[in-house]
């Protein structure tokens, strides 16, 4: 997305000069030349592809090859991929292969998109990396060292952190806020070496260039003018193009140039200036672009000494080369991120946290189901295929849900800044991707039960009763409540041995004349389990199988809202043993929380409210997809709260229904929180240490904003946690600003955020991104839902808005209790949430066999600081030796490679930040052999980089010389055993033997 508000030059050439700033160097001017290509934003992906980006590949790699010293840099492998594929002549790979191999072309990020920092988790960050890095080094033997990060909204402590583990030797970031980057300019501070991570630290530190205010655009030097849409002018003429560079213009152009490179040149450290040549769309028509750029950049050597400025046309690398050549001693920035981002005054980029909440949580629940189903593959494969799948096929599928994620983690994707029109492509997409995979899934999974049960699915006309198929995709046994609709009120369910296991039957919250049946399964780790749900009557029997219990329900009358009046009096109380939660009589409102380990009562209240905006800028600032620009406090959204309370044996279940008038029919809000009761016997920690909240919200009236607030009586003072990207945590103290207070101290939760006092904490697990604050003492405040319309000219031309009539329905898991007890619990609920348990179906006929459970492999057991973040056949096909691979591209490999379907790809993270835990945040010690021995025999590890293109021994990043000198962790040994420590991803590949 291209830069929606430029300073006058004039303005900043006038404060260099009054500044005196002189430097004694010449300075190098190192010309960049790059095309910002948003993988969606305004335009689909095919619409983009027709009117420019394939353009751009084709003339960049013709003007290229005509002159050898023009570089470019290329970061979105999607477009790229697409060309390669679909569009390039095999003379264009050929000129593409060959600038590559003389470093005039190179490939920067490398990743699917460029992905956005803020309301993505860093599952699918490293997912979209791997998507790009692989391609490239499977079709080149290359791999990018050096980010490109110049558009994302604002800059994550993680996104450094995954670079480094990437193998990256320098990270470009774009965005941060404007009176941040300000100061930074005039302390020489826009350079410094970031330690993302406080747990790794030095280990996994990158050096970080952050742009200076004129951003990634190079205004004034466009030449061949604007992509034409749906296709390009058939006379070769777009429109704003800018005068050539003549004889008669030279002169203009370079002092334009030279003036600016000087204003540049005195924010950094070194006589190096990065000029990014290009912007949004550009170098489509690269022949032209270049030629006036040979003419510009000409001149300006010739006259390099009375202008003292020297300029070359170079890539990223070429850059930071130069500068880490410089005997400089750089700052070090810690764990901190660069969020909220501001672009101005009155503009806190703060509502694109909320904004699609629908297309956050596909997005979100797609990557999850990504995870299960490249497991259970995986585990289908090895280690020895149990029946006829065709593994083309089945990678088919998996290959789809990947580009598919990747693709909505690009920076006006899943942060819902993009036309409506883009924002279905990514729906569709998504979809598709999903389909596929849980068809996967179910010829896996059910294929299994009819193998080795007395139990088979129908064709045509079927009986009422399912099979269910239940995969958990963790490496560690899970107990939880799973939870099916079905169409009768009776049900008996029974697992694959015939043994009845506990289950509960409702009406459906929602769904008229439909039932949800809730199962409490067992599933160990990457394993199923297999369950029979048979309709049933009042006097059947079946096999002594129970029937799944019943519930009975308590109703309450509608409580208006009341502004002054005693609260408190009259409690209902709902127990699970780890808590009690009180409801207020007078309210129907929650009151408090009982916590059972530190035996306190904690005040708990929960509300709606709407932030009411103006949508006319002719008014004032107004919200839009990116922005939050509140006028006022929200106000709350509701005039009347009914409450009904169903009572179960597995369950029980608050249902909150929030009225915008005293009279109206139909609830705008509503809050669904469920306590289960595990039975003895069961090993139900996490499930008991959880409140589970799903909130209805909407349809929305117009220009509103809806927020959840938790008020508390914890001493947290105005004080938040929130994740970043769901790998670390980031302290977020309330600040005041002149203007946009309320704004400016929303933030990213890509997963977590909590509060806490001395005694206590309280914290909220999310299943997708939301933007959350504590705008007042011991509250927690989450952005739901936000429904806009405006007059901004993003609105009116290209219809990116956000009048979503539409109801959204996220979940929340509420966590309360001694930080030390939710210290241990966090990590492991919020990958709960996150992954929870696959559920395939289908209608059964009974065969009259007798039944036998099916045989199950060895479940993979991780320790309990440990999560098996990836288990998967990638499918890329290169040698892990990268002298072997490079020989054997060099010999001319031709068309696309067959799938490699043995190696396997292993991605291990330690969940707990050093000091976090006193036993979970020690270092840990895994036989590899031994946790994946259900797969079969381990042959080989290979320890690799982030994306596994790098062989970690061969890995050697550049170090940078910093204030204190920082520190370095001995490269791990090779072999199966590993130790991890705190917050390490450590990725493998690993070759089993077959059978």
């Amino acid at each position: 997305m291209g830069p929606l508000h430029w300073l006058p030059l004039f303005t900043q050439l006038v404060a260099w000069r009054l500044s005196g700033a002189r430097r004694v160097d010449p300075i190098r001017v190192f010309v960049v030349p790059h095309s910002h290509m948003d993988v969606g934003w305004l335009y689909t992906v095919e619409e983009n592809m027709r009117a420019y980006a394939a353009s751009t590949h084709t003339t960049v790699a013709q003007a290229l090859t005509l002159r050898k010293p023009r570089r470019f840099v290329l970061a979105e492998q999607e477009y790229f991929r697409l060309w390669w594929d679909g569009v390039a002549l095999e003379t264009q790979k050929q000129q593409i292969r060959q600038l590559l191999a003389e470093g005039r072309l190179e490939f920067v990020i490398g990743g699917q998109v460029m992905h956005d920092e803020a309301v993505t988790h860093f599952d699918d960050q490293i997912l979209q990396l791997t998507e790009g890095h692989s391609f490239l080094y499977e079709t080149f033997g290359i791999r990018p060292q050096f980010s490109w990060q110049v558009d994302p909204f604002g800059a994550s402590a993680t996104t450094p952190t995954l670079f480094a583990l990437a193998g990256f030797n320098a990270h470009v970031v774009g965005r941060i806020d404007y009176d941040l980057k300000e100061a930074m300019q005039k302390t020489r501070g826009l350079q410094f070496v970031w330690r993302g991570s406080q747990s790794l630290a030095a280990q996994q530190e990158i050096f970080t260039h952050v742009m200076d205010e004129f951003g990634y655009c190079s205004s004034g030097f466009s030449w061949e003018g604007r992509a034409q849409f749906p296709e390009p002018p058939k006379d070769g003429l777009y429109a704003d193009m800018d005068e050539p560079v003549t004889v008669h213009t030279v002169e203009r152009y370079s002092k334009a140039l030279v003036e600016e490179v000087k204003l540049r040149a005195a924010w950094f450290q070194t006589p190096h200036v990065l000029w990014p040549w290009g912007c949004d769309r550009q170098f489509f028509n690269a022949t032209v672009q270049f030629a006036n750029m040979d003419l510009l950049l000409g001149y300006i050597n010739q006259h390099s000494s009375e202008l003292g400025v020297t300029a070359q046309y170079a890539t990223l690398g070429d850059y930071f080369r130069a500068v880490h050549a410089h005997n400089v001693t750089w700052q070090v920035r810690r764990h901190q991120d660069f969020l909220p981002y501001s672009s101005e005054t009155l503009k806190a980029w703060t509502g694109f946290y909320t904004s699609r909440s629908q297309l956050k949580g596909l997005a979100r629940r797609a990557g999850a189901l990504l995870h299960a189903g490249e497991s259970m593959f995986t585990r289908h494969m090895w280690p020895a295929p149990r029946w006829a799948l065709d593994p083309a096929w089945a990678l088919k599928q998996l290959q789809q849900l990947r580009w598919a994620v990747s693709e909505v983690q690009h920076h006006d994707a899943v942060t819902g800044t993009e036309a409506i029109k883009v924002s279905d492509m990514f729906v569709e997409h998504l979809r598709a991707g999903i389909r596929g995979v849980l068809q996967l899934m179910s010829s896996i999974a059910l294929d299994t039960a009819r193998a080795h049960t007395g139990l088979c699915a129908v064709a045509g006309p079927a009986t009422e009763a399912r099979l269910a198929a239940v995969y958990n995709p963790l490496a560690w046994t899970v107990t939880t409540v799973v939870s099916l609709t079905v169409d009768f009120s009776k049900a008996s369910v029974t697992d694959e041995s015939g043994h009845s296991v506990p289950a509960q039957v409702q009406k459906a919250k929602e769904a008229p004349h439909k039932y949800d049946l809730h199962v409490l399964a067992t599933i160990p780790g990457l394993s199923y389990r297999y369950y029979s749900i048979r309709p049933t009557k009042e006097a059947q029997k079946g096999d002594g199988a129970a029937d799944a219990t019943k519930v009975f329900t308590s109703k309450f009358d509608r409580r208006l809202r009341r502004h002054i009046g005693p609260r408190g009096r009259r409690l209902v109380p709902v127990d699970n043993g780890c808590y009690t939660v009180f409801f207020d009589w007078d309210t129907n409102l929650m009151h408090s929380i009982w916590e059972r380990q530190s035996n306190r009562t904690v005040r708990v209240t929960q509300e709606f409210l709407e932030y009411h905006v103006n949508g006319d800028t002719n008014l004032g600032p107004v919200s839009d997809n990116y922005v939050f620009a509140p006028g006022q406090p929200a106000s709350p959204a509701w005039k009347a709260v009914g409450m009904e309370i169903v009572h179960g044996t597995l369950m029980t279940e608050i249902r909150q229904y929030f009225y915008r008038t005293v009279n109206t029919k139909n609830p705008t809000y509503a809050i669904y929180s469920r306590l289960a009761h595990v039975p003895s016997g069961y090993n139900g920690d996490l499930l008991c240490h959880r409140i589970e909240q799903q909130f209805q919200v909407g349809p929305l009236q117009l220009n509103r904003e809806a927020v959840l607030r938790t008020g508390t009586s914890l001493s947290s003072g105005q004080t938040l946690y929130s994740d970043s990207n769901g790998f670390q945590v980031q302290r977020r103290p309330y600040h005041r600003h002149a203007n946009n207070t309320i704004s400016r101290n929303y933030y990213p939760m890509a997963q977590t955020a909590y509060i806490e006092d001395s005694r206590s904490r309280l914290v909220l697990l999310s299943e997708q991104a939301h933007g959350v604050s504590s705008q007042g003492k011991g509250q927690v405040e989450v952005m739901l839902h936000r429904r806009l319309w405006n007059n901004l000219e993003l609105s009116l031309d290209y219809n990116v808005t956000l009048n979503d009539t539409s109801i959204v329905r996220p979940v929340f898991w509420l966590l309360l209790g001694p930080r030390p007890v939710t210290a241990r619990l966090r990590q492991r609920s919020g990958l709960a949430l996150q992954h929870q348990p696959v559920m395939v179906l289908e209608r059964l006929i009974e065969t009259g066999h007798s039944h036998s459970a099916p045989r199950q492999q060895e479940a993979v057991t991780l320790p309990p600081s440990l999560h098996l973040q990836t288990l998967s056949i990638p499918g890329w096909n290169y040698s892990s030796n990268h002298t072997e691979h490079l020989q054997r591209l060099q010999g001319g490999r031709q068309g696309k490679p067959e799938a490699d379907l043995h190696r396997v790809l292993l991605r291990l993270r330690h969940l707990y930040e050093a000091g976090e835990h006193q036993v979970l945040s020690q270092p840990v010690t895994v036989d590899l052999k031994s946790v994946l021995r259900g797969l079969g025999t381990v042959l080989a590890v290979e320890e690799r980089s982030l994306t596994g293109t790098w062989d970690v021994s061969t890995l050697r990043r550049w170090t940078w010389k910093t204030e204190d000198g920082g520190s370095s962790r001995p490269p791990p040994p090779g072999g199966p055993t590993v130790t991890i420590h705190p917050k390490e991803i450590r990725t493998f590949f690993v070759h089993f033997g077959t059978q």
